[in-house]
């Protein structure tokens, strides 16, 4: 599964294994975007409280699950 249309169809589906597919593919993505954005806001030199803030969570859960991702041009590391 692959385009938006797709997606949005098969999850408000009646076949719950397309509609499981759906929510496993937006799981996929919703990631992904996460990820994407949390690299550029670090690059940006934002800090983790300010990342956190953004995601609604905490500054030890987004530092535990990016943290050891960055790269060495990391701009901040608190």
């Amino acid at each position: 599964m692959s385009g938006a249309a797709e997606l949005a169809v098969a999850a408000g589906g009646t076949d719950p294994r397309a509609g499981l597919r759906a929510a496993l593919a937006l799981r996929r993505l919703a990631e992904t975007l996460e990820s994407l954005q949390v690299d550029n806001a670090r690059r940006q030199g934002w800090s983790w409280q300010e990342i956190a803030q953004a995601l609604e969570i905490s500054k030890q859960a987004v530092h535990k699950k990016y943290a050891g991702r960055l790269s060495a041009t990391d701009p901040k590391e608190d």
